[in-house]
């Protein structure tokens, strides 16, 4: 794997993000009243580490469920995380909650899909275990 990160300039607090297939994202520092966060819709950085643990985690959710032979029609994740009062304000909880949509789906089988996703398969949840307090939730609809 091998990503990069290229600062758009002088006077500027964006940053270009490709990763490893070429994609792009852009991200930077709070945002604020500047134009240029306007225009180009920039991701604070920290919340991209919780995107990425949530689609992680939803994407073994959803391979998982698949393989039960589960009818997931549905998936919403939504992640809260709380940060140390001071710098570098690291996370120190991250609380999971999944939304599951399909037919005649097993709880058990959700649960331990979540379960395999966070202790076995999701590399974001294992490199930030240990980090910040990892819980989650779900909800079948």
């Amino acid at each position: 794997m091998s990503i990069a990160v290229k600062w758009t300039g002088a006077g500027s607090k964006l940053f270009v993000g490709r990763d490893s297939f070429g994609h792009t994202v852009m991200a930077g520092s709070w945002p604020s009243d500047d134009p240029e966060w306007q225009e180009w819709k920039a991701i604070k950085s920290s919340d991209l580490l919780l995107l990425s643990l949530a689609s992680c985690s939803a994407y073994d959710v959803v391979l998982i469920l698949e393989r039960q032979r589960q009818e997931l029609t549905g998936l919403y994740v939504h992640v809260d995380g709380k940060n140390a009062p001071e710098p570098p304000y690291q996370f120190t909880d991250i609380h999971l909650h999944y939304t599951l949509e399909g037919k005649d789906l097993d709880s058990s089988k959700v649960e331990r899909a979540i379960k395999l996703s966070d202790e076995k398969y999701c590399s974001v949840s294992a490199t930030v275990r240990g980090v910040a307090n990892l819980t989650h939730s779900f909800e079948i609809k």
